[in-house]
């Protein structure tokens, strides 16, 4: 005997969730969440929203439209629960040499750019900050405190009586013509939103999914007073308190969850490179980043299972492009919108 009906399940309340969850409630659509913590990538993130690849000092892909979206969805976040997830940041780009200094004035003209990158080199005043080349610096930027919003985001579902604390085991859907039915719930729709969990979803686990682990430290440095993100070979993110958040790893055959030593030992000889001050190691931390091979996330309806659905693959820029996504499913799902082909998942097929 069902016992709820409702129009969505989400299975997963990482960043993907949680826009989604968003949209749902915008759209006045009843829903339920199974999130059993299995899944960390949105909870290691660095949370920074930044429109600009700074390696190649080149625009993100769609990231005026995703910014566009994104803040929005911050601010509502904290009037909704109350509290502060978005900092704004600036970020200093060390440059490595003359000629990373030219491409940078090169780049401030670009129409996307020039918003953000400003055209003149800042000269590095801090004894603690190795940057002989001096630095590019970037405005309108910030962070997000995801780890801090997706706690508190858990905890108003469960007020709310949406939050199902449990595994979700996709071996006992039950796919019906028009519906799908799971356990005790009926529902128009489930909407997979598991990060790296997907490689165990009998539904969508053909899709070309590679695991990055990611490892960060959490260093204490009372003499590097740094207000802002400095990025050079790794970045240094402040976090106040004379707090900074050291990151990150890039492994592509470690599959576990745990921090090593390795791990450590390559944060903190970049870190060397950068900083050269004392400080003290006080947290260190890793997940596994769903990534995608042409770095576009995974958007879109199962080719044969119309009521299942996925918002996956966000990669690094989570951040920025978690609410766009969950805008576009929903409108997808519900208006039959079209989807961008290099969003879509039918792109693999």
């Amino acid at each position: 005997m069902l016992l709820m009906q409702v129009d969505y399940i989400i299975v997963g309340l990482g960043l993907a969730g949680i826009a989604f969850a968003e949209e749902l409630y915008a759209q006045k659509k009843s829903f339920v969440v199974f999130e059993d913590n299995s899944q960390n990538s949105s909870l290691v993130a660095g949370g920074m929203y930044n429109p600009v690849v700074l390696k190649r000092f080149t625009p993100v892909w769609n990231a005026k439209e995703q910014l566009d979206v994104a803040i929005p969805f911050y601010e509502n976040l904290e009037k909704k629960l109350n509290d502060t997830y978005n900092y704004k940041v600036n970020i200093y780009r060390i440059f490595k040499s003359i000629e990373e200094q030219n491409n940078w004035f090169a780049a401030c003209d670009k129409i996307l750019l020039q918003d953000y990158m400003l055209p003149k080199i800042i000269k590095n005043k801090n004894k603690f900050v190795m940057a002989p080349f001096d630095a590019g610096k970037l405005i309108h930027t910030g962070r997000i405190v995801v780890n801090k919003l997706a706690k508190d985001y858990r905890s108003f579902l469960k007020e709310e009586k949406c939050l199902i604390s449990e595994s979700f085991d996709h071996t006992i859907i039950d796919i019906q013509t028009n519906c799908v039915h799971y356990k005790s719930i009926k529902a128009d729709k489930i909407i997979f939103c598991e990060g790296f969990g997907l490689k165990e979803n009998p539904f969508f686990n053909y899709l070309p999914m590679r695991e990055a682990k990611g490892e960060l430290i959490t260093i204490h440095a009372p003499d590097l007073k740094v207000a802002y993100l400095i990025k050079s070979a790794i970045f240094v993110l402040p976090l106040g308190d004379d707090l900074y958040k050291v990151g990150a790893t890039f492994n592509w055959t470690d599959k576990t969850k745990s921090p090593t030593e390795d791990g450590k030992n390559e944060l903190e000889l970049k870190l060397s490179s950068v900083i050269n001050c004392s400080y003290k190691i006080v947290d260190h931390i890793a997940g596994i980043r769903p990534t995608i091979k042409d770095r576009r996330p995974l958007v879109g309806l199962h080719h044969k299972h119309k009521s299942l659905a996925i918002l996956n693959g966000l990669g690094t820029r989570g951040v920025m492009i978690a609410p766009l996504m969950a805008k576009k499913l929903f409108q997808h799902i519900e208006n039959s919108r079209v989807l961008e082909k290099e969003i879509n998942i039918n792109r693999f097929d």
